[in-house]
């Protein structure tokens, strides 16, 4: 098991690498916020990781390894995305679609089923409140990172 969530993981940060490098192929503003967004979609999830390695027999030490060289694919997807990107305006739409695909394809089928089935003694009220709220986060930062990504200066 603990090489499959390497090797899963491995790939998507591939496409995150992907959607970072194609993000700033197209403007600064634009790869900033999209390195943002995908660093508070990422610490959780390497986090999560990181546990199931650890459950699944590893060392912290082998755990930490294995985590952090399955992070540094990112940087190869970077250099695609950044190469894609350079080469013409209307390939990054692509990109983007692809890594789109990637990120709905691992919230809906890894994520989905938990939140449809929620295993809560609380009742069905408390995952609907607790669901409803995170979206409602999401949308806040989406739309903070909207409105100002055009005050960004470098």
């Amino acid at each position: 098991m603990a090489w499959m969530v390497i090797m899963g993981d491995g790939l998507h940060n591939l496409s995150d690498g992907l959607a970072i490098g194609a993000a700033f192929a197209s403007s600064i503003p634009g790869g900033i916020s999209t390195s943002i967004a995908i660093f508070c979609h990422e610490l959780p999830h390497e986090l999560g990781d990181f546990a199931l390695l650890i459950r699944a027999g590893m060392s912290v030490k082998q755990a930490i390894l294995y985590n952090l060289m399955s992070a540094c694919v990112c940087y190869i997807g970077l250099l695609i995305g950044l190469g894609i990107g350079n080469l013409s305006e209307d390939v990054i739409q692509y990109v983007f679609a692809v890594t789109a695909g990637m990120f709905l394809y691992v919230g809906l089928v890894d994520m989905l089923p938990d939140m449809v089935h929620p295993n809560q003694p609380q009742g069905p009220a408390y995952p609907v409140l607790v669901q409803s709220f995170g979206v409602l986060v999401g949308i806040g930062i989406m739309l903070l990172i909207a409105v100002y990504e055009s005050k960004i200066k470098i």
